[in-house]
């Protein structure tokens, strides 16, 4: 696909995330990517229509397999539930189409590396949206990062109240609370955190952890402690409480400050007096999109366009390792849980 090309999206999902996301793309395609949404597909024809309308698409589909093998379309973003996402993502790369697939890109590391594989295959991309990672705040704390030398210590989190707490608290299981939807708030707001820590360090060697389960068996909130050969990082995250303190990376030299993890915006770099020199701190504001889930879509474009997506996948394959591990072990009953990992070969929804 040359740049010249405009890039074809169907959505699936009727969310407010969905909904979010088209209008990032047309954000993005203001700014001259060439990517639009022709079709919103619903299995429902009068919701289908109705988002189709909301969101300026011109076509509503309600056969998937029957849109994907129509030549009507180039991508699909897939909005749905978690749990679905696997099982659309390989329909779509086995019909050649790219896929864009909404945080977390699949329930398991296993489900994520069959799909990169198949689309390697296919010759075609699958991605996954995790919009802080593209985000310039983000950006400018990589930059910063050399500052304050080696790296020692990181205190990431990721805090907020999800109103559908209340329904379970009225003995309900909203999807996002339901564990067979994968469900819950390690994926839903602990995958930013562990995503900026991994785009920044790298893959951690050990990871110990334990979530807090609620009514419904799914994790409300949780915490990680993930190791590195000369650092450690402290990850924190829930759906049932709220927390308002920065983020923090801490190295010999000095240490960096930002708000939220999900969208930096106010920097703050403090550097210790060392050699004669006098101990500096400044501060930054950093300007971006009021929507920031432009920065991935932008990064779809180029990945669409040729650019390779293997930095993207390794990043999503870590990170859903890390999140394994922690579902897996750290569940009440555990105490203590580690394992060590080997990865040299590789919005929040209705809150």
């Amino acid at each position: 696909m040359t740049r010249a090309d405009t890039i074809r999206l169907a959505t699936i999902g009727t969310s407010s995330i969905t909904e979010r996301f088209a209008a990032a793309v047309i954000d993005a395609d203001a700014a001259g990517d060439g990517i639009r949404i022709d079709v919103a597909f619903s299995r429902d024809a009068e919701r289908g229509r109705a988002f189709a309308d909301r969101i300026g698409a011109p076509h509503a589909a309600t056969d998937f397999d029957a849109l994907l093998h129509s030549g009507d379309v180039d991508a699909v973003y897939v909005g749905s539930p978690n749990g679905a996402h696997a099982d659309q993502a390989r329909r779509a790369i086995a019909a050649g189409v790219h896929v864009f697939l909404e945080k977390p890109a699949t329930p398991t590391a296993e489900e994520f590396a069959e799909l990169v594989q198949l689309s390697r295959e296919h010759g075609v991309v699958v991605f996954e949206g995790m919009r802080n990672v593209y985000d310039p705040g983000l950006q400018r704390v990589a930059e910063l990062l050399p500052q304050v030398g080696p790296v020692r210590l990181v205190s990431f989190g990721q805090s907020q109240y999800s109103a559908r707490y209340d329904l379970v608290l009225r003995g309900e299981t909203p999807n996002i609370f339901d564990p067979k939807l994968s469900g819950g708030a390690v994926f839903d707001l602990g995958v930013y955190p562990l995503s900026a820590l991994v785009h920044l360090l790298g893959a951690p060697a050990s990871v110990a952890g334990h979530l807090v389960e609620i009514a419904t068996g799914a994790d409300g909130a949780g915490a990680a402690v993930l190791g590195y050969p000369d650092a450690v990082a402290q990850v924190a995250f829930s759906k049932i409480g709220v927390s308002h303190r920065p983020n923090e990376i801490q190295g010999e030299w000095g240490t960096i400050e930002f708000d939220e993890v999900t969208a930096p915006r106010e920097i703050a770099l403090s550097l210790r007096a060392r050699g004669g020199a006098a101990a500096v701190r400044t501060a930054e504001h950093v300007e971006a999109s009021a929507n920031n889930m432009v920065y991935e879509v932008r990064r779809f474009a180029a990945l669409v366009r040729g650019e390779d997506p293997a930095a993207d996948q390794a990043r999503t394959l870590a990170v859903l390792r890390i999140v394994e591990t922690l579902r897996r072990n750290g569940a009440p009953s555990t105490t203590h849980t580690e394992t060590t990992h080997d990865e040299t070969t590789h919005d929040e929804r209705g809150a």
